[in-house]
């Protein structure tokens, strides 16, 4: 996966794991207070977004595993 690592984006979100509610709390939470109406940053922002996308994008690599795994264990 190219772009911002697993590790970066879950500094800028301020998840330790991937806990798809924690995820979309912190997500949630800097995405507003780094609005631009609200003399955030739009850069702060973007970065959030992508960090967001990355751990999205973790957890469905993760989900599809583990679905290989259990048809792998049914046959």
């Amino acid at each position: 996966i190219i772009g911002i690592s697993l590790q970066e984006a879950q500094q800028i979100l301020n998840v330790s794991n991937l806990n798809p509610e924690e995820i979309q709390k912190n997500y949630d939470h800097l995405f507003k207070v780094n609005d631009k109406s609200v003399g955030g940053s739009f850069y702060l922002q973007s970065k959030v977004v992508r960090a967001k996308e990355r751990l999205d994008e973790e957890l469905r690599i993760q989900a599809k595993d583990e679905k290989e795994k259990g048809w792998k264990a049914e046959t």
